[in-house]
């Protein structure tokens, strides 16, 4: 009802203005100052302007009413609004203003402290908890929310829930601590002043696919070009996490990719940094079987990520050719691996696709075989 009043009472304004002289946003009649777009940005587009969001300031509210009104019906409404007095005027503005002081929206800041109150008031509903948690998976995606997310006390709270008896609770909790730590340092080492690490790992165990998914998205998120928390992972016996989920094909396919893109990742990462002693699991040889047994996958791109692993395996210093060779049946793997491409290259549709992986099966071999001769 406000809105729509609003609304109307702003055509009204901008037909009184268009019959004095124009339709500048920055009209001042008697002292009276619209808010300009770079004072208070929009914080919605004119095409969401009837969602729950409404206008950012009186001058986005102008915007629209002027785009979404008629030429011809606002020229004959400005001609019946010459006779309004200046004063009148000035009463509409001000009641639009009003208004819109209502309707003003909090900031990021202001939300996340309510949604982190929320979570700190142990009698709070189990259906309110969750709408305090959804708010904060939806705040904490700009980079800035979430390095104020530790200031105002949300990491604490957020960490907390991993330990809830509910498991859609410890769920979105862990989805936070990962949108949050994502490439984000400060973030990152905030969350393993918390001691939380252990706790993700073991809920990577739950029998609920979500929560084990979103627990190993937030243990990527967190290692993620850190050495801190690389050492830690290691000392946690991520290895043999990670080793658990390659070889378990029963286990969510979504689970097991993102197992494998972690591996990946440590190895990549150990290969940008030469200096630092190679963890002694790279070269563990059950480890390295269950990675190049994903190459027997029902799963094209499970396929392509197992051999973009293999690929950074192979050129670590510890890594045995010798072991891919004999005890993981590496060269039997690419042979099959190769046949199944040539198969699927008939299917125009993933042909590209397909010829992708098989230019990475091609190097991968290359890798392979210099490291082999070396050896």
């Amino acid at each position: 009802m406000e809105r729509t009043l609003c609304l109307f009472l702003l055509l009204c304004t901008v037909a009184s203005v268009a019959a004095v002289g124009g339709t500048n946003s920055n009209f001042t009649p008697g002292g009276m100052s619209w808010s300009s777009a770079t004072e208070e940005p929009d914080l919605a587009s004119p095409d969401e302007s009837d969602s729950d969001g409404g206008f950012s300031s009186m001058d986005s509210m102008l915007q629209w009413a002027i785009s979404h009104s008629d030429p011809e019906q606002l020229k004959e409404s400005a001609q019946a609004q010459q006779q309004i007095s200046p004063i009148e005027l000035q009463k509409r503005q001000m009641e639009i203003k009003e208004i819109m002081d209502k309707m003003k929206v909090p900031s990021d800041a202001e939300l996340m402290k309510i949604s982190i109150s929320d979570l700190n008031n142990i009698s709070l509903s189990l259906e309110d908890r969750y709408r305090a948690l959804h708010e904060l998976l939806e705040l904490v995606e700009p980079i800035d929310n979430a390095n104020d997310l530790n200031k105002l006390g949300g990491l604490l709270a957020v960490t907390r829930e991993l330990n809830h008896s509910d498991s859609g609770i410890r769920t979105l909790a862990a989805w936070i601590l990962g949108k949050a730590s994502q490439n984000n340092p400060v973030v990152q080492q905030q969350v393993l002043e918390l001691r939380v690490l252990s706790r993700l790992m073991d809920m990577v165990k739950s029998n609920s696919v979500e929560e084990a998914n979103k627990a190993l998205h937030a243990i990527s998120a967190l290692i993620r070009n850190n050495l801190a928390s690389h050492e830690l992972f290691y000392a946690e016996a991520g290895g043999l996490m990670l080793q658990g989920i390659l070889k378990d094909a029963k286990l969510d396919i979504r689970l097991r990719r993102k197992a494998v893109l972690l591996l990946t990742d440590l190895a990549e990462y150990q290969l940008e940094n030469v200096d630092r002693d190679e963890p002694p699991f790279f070269n563990d040889k059950n480890l390295l079987k269950s990675v190049v047994d994903l190459t027997a996958s029902t799963y094209l791109d499970l396929q392509e990520k197992a051999l973009v692993a293999i690929k950074s395996l192979l050129q670590l210093r510890t890594t045995e050719a010798l072991l891919f060779k004999d005890f993981c049946a590496l060269d039997d793997a690419l042979n099959r691996m190769k046949q199944l491409l040539l198969d699927l290259m008939v299917e125009e549709s993933q042909r590209d696709y397909v010829v992708d992986v098989e230019s990475l099966r091609i190097e991968v071999v290359n890798i392979f075989h210099r490291k082999l001769a070396k050896q």
